[in-house]
């Protein structure tokens, strides 16, 4: 709502489809005596005091007739509309109701009917049921069915592979209830939207119904059925077609405006309301780490309405070294290395102390100067490579466009240069895979491939977003041992996110756990069992060993993580811990070094 208040064209419709309802509540009332009085001596008259747009061959005021034939305008067009809407509704729901080959057969006969002109046949059907009003409002509804019913169907289409529909069809629901319990509801928003457009479609053509003699009859008028009997005088006086054109003109731009701008609100709705602040963040005092290619400090992320789910985040990644960062899903992980990265989506802003990248400060440089170096220095692998890799373009043409585009490279050397970074990662006849697309690899190689990618420049810092999340247990340890390699080989530094905090401990040399948008422990990957904070030990005691004793359920952590606009002032964990006390619920732990290579954010760890 406060976006369209804002926005001058949904403004601008509201107002004229509120003057026209306004119009067609009062105008009979107040102007019927005057839009049926005939005055002989003043037939087809233009404009004049007595009659400001003119006069009618019975000599009747234009103006006055316009405004009364307001109410039958719009409500012909809302019956309209109401039966294109429903008729659609229900013939594009019908392939999810009837079997498979007669639901094709309605698709079909869908397709031909948006094929076909909506005017024609609209005036095909006014001519089949009959000439009048019934006829123009059946066949202006029939001419709008088949737009309704072709959103429909794609719409449900789009929620057929959705879990809760295959859970209903397991447990046996019937297709009808499927359809209108889980299918109408979940599809209701943009056919609602789309009604307002549709009143505004069904206005025009009935109005053009009228104008050509197939809509309302004499002795009733609506603006189309004005039009017509105008028409005839126009040459000699133009204003008798002023006051119905405009009337049309107005409601139909009225109507268009509001279904686009509810429409483009719609669109918009995922943005958070509210002005997008950037987080304040104090610089950083303490000098930074020397040998350090990644030294952020606070590192904040923010978006409008009070979500913050990055919280004042600070990670040292050093040469050759592997720092885990591991946590639940929604603890922020991915979203800390999208800041890190510079691809916070909008609306979202990023502050941070330091953010230091190969000993540049990238907040000191221009937007030129920080995507050279972020496309030079960083290499981002992601949780599904599919995803990262254009299914149209082969293997080979991908990887090449990266050295072709920041290290200036011929394609020539480009392409050598990619099948050398992808025997790297153990890809075998890697000659014969950069002429394949991405399909044509297994899930194991196409995350090798996006790792060969990553390696195609000189990267310093190698970013992995939970990169064995898709992959079987054999293929994960394949690519984690891809990755220890290439860490080692090129002495780059890399942040491997996961939730898996056995693959982590297997192969990071330092671990750092989030909760909550916030580090709230940190220490060596060898150290783990030496844990202090009751999440982080909450999180190793859920991960079963063969020591676990199976005849006991698996641990588990009760409740669950707060979202990133409702996290409170005290400890976020403090719902879940078993340890939590009442200065738990009031005060935040500051991450406080308990030892040389661990830090810990509780205000119970020893």
């Amino acid at each position: 709502m406060r976006r369209l208040l804002t926005n001058p064209a949904s403004l601008l419709g509201a107002a004229l489809v509120a003057a026209m309802v306004l119009l067609a509540l009062i105008a009979p009332t107040v102007w019927e005596s005057t839009a049926s009085r005939i005055d002989p001596s003043q037939i087809n008259q233009g404009a004049s005091p007595a009659h400001l747009l003119g006069t009618d061959a019975l000599g009747r005021d234009l103006l006055a007739r316009t405004l009364v034939a307001t109410r039958l305008t719009l409500g012909l067009a809302f019956l309209a509309t109401l039966i294109g809407t429903a008729s659609g509704i229900i013939l594009g729901a019908l392939p999810a109701l009837l079997p498979r080959r007669a639901g094709r057969v309605v698709v079909a006969a869908v397709d031909i009917l948006v094929a076909f002109p909506a005017l024609l046949l609209a005036m095909f059907t006014a001519v089949v049921t009959g000439l009048g009003a019934r006829g123009a409002v059946l066949g202006i509804g029939v001419a709008l069915a088949p737009t309704f019913a072709r959103l429909t169907h794609t719409l449900t289409a789009s929620l057929a592979g959705a879990d809760y529909i295959a859970a209903a069809r397991m447990l046996q629901v019937p297709r009808h209830r499927i359809l209108t319990r889980h299918i109408l509801p979940n599809i209701a928003e943009p056919l609602i939207l789309n009604t307002a457009q549709a009143m505004g479609s069904a206005l025009l053509g009935l109005s053009a119904m009228s104008f050509l003699g197939m809509g309302v009859q004499a002795p009733s008028y609506d603006w189309g059925r004005l039009l017509n009997e105008a028409f005839g005088h126009v040459y000699v006086t133009p204003t008798v077609v002023i006051a119905p054109a405009t009337a049309v003109a107005l409601a139909g731009l009225g109507f268009m405006l509001l279904g686009d701008s509810f429409a483009k609100a719609a669109a918009g709705a995922s943005d958070r309301v509210g002005t997008p602040v950037t987080p304040v963040v104090t610089p950083a005092e303490e000098a930074p780490v020397a040998d350090a290619v990644l030294d952020v400090r606070d590192l904040t992320v923010a978006f409008p309405g009070g979500v913050t789910p990055v919280r004042q985040v600070s990670l040292t990644v050093c040469e050759k070294e592997i720092v885990g960062l591991v946590g639940e899903s929604g603890s922020g992980k991915s979203m800390t290395a999208a800041a890190i990265g510079q691809i916070v989506p909008y609306p979202g802003l990023v502050g941070s102390a330091r953010m230091r990248l190969c000993g540049t400060d990238l907040d000191a440089l221009t937007d030129a100067q920080r995507r050279k170096l972020l496309g030079a220095s960083l290499a981002m692998v992601f949780q599904d490579p599919t995803s990262s890799l254009n299914p149209a373009l082969r293997v080979g043409g991908q990887l090449a466009e990266v050295a072709t585009l920041h290290d200036g490279a011929t394609r020539t050397e480009a392409r050598v240069r990619a099948v050398e970074r992808l025997a790297r990662v153990h890809i075998k006849e890697p000659a014969q895979v950069v002429r394949q697309y991405p399909h044509e690899l297994s899930g194991g190689m196409r995350q090798r491939a996006v790792i060969a990618m990553g390696m195609m420049g000189t990267p310093r810092l190698i970013i992995a977003d939970e990169p064995t999340t898709a992959l079987d247990v054999t293929v994960q340890r394949e690519v984690v041992k891809v990755l220890r390699e290439v860490v080692d080989d090129t002495r780059a530094g890399a942040l491997f996110i996961s939730h898996d905090i056995a693959v982590v401990s297997e192969l990071c040399d330092r671990i750092a756990v989030m909760y909550a948008g916030r580090i709230v422990e940190e220490l060596p990957a060898d150290a783990l069992h030496t844990a202090q904070h009751p999440y982080t030990q909450a999180l190793i005691g859920s991960l079963p060993d063969m020591d676990t004793d199976r005849s006991r359920p698996l641990a588990t952590i009760p409740g669950r993580q707060p979202a990133p606009g409702a996290v409170t002032e005290g400890c976020a964990f403090a719902d879940r811990c078993a340890l939590a006390t009442d200065r738990c619920a009031s005060a935040r732990p500051e991450l406080r070094a308990t030892a040389d290579t661990h830090a810990v954010a509780c205000w119970e760890a020893s």
